[in-house]
């Protein structure tokens, strides 16, 4: 039982830093949008046979 709760007592170590890492990065970080243009050339239109 002892190391059942270690085990448990690790596992939630870990996912605490996963959620401590995801919500400083979502609170932390600054985005820019910015518009992407991508060409298509006409050909890819065409049906393939």
């Amino acid at each position: 039982m002892p190391s059942l709760f270690r085990f448990l007592v690790f596992v939630g170590l870990i996912a605490g830093l996963a959620y401590g890492a995801v919500f400083s990065l979502a609170t932390f970080v600054k985005y820019q949008p910015r518009e992407i243009v991508v060409t298509i050339p006409p050909d890819k239109f065409l049906k393939q046979h």
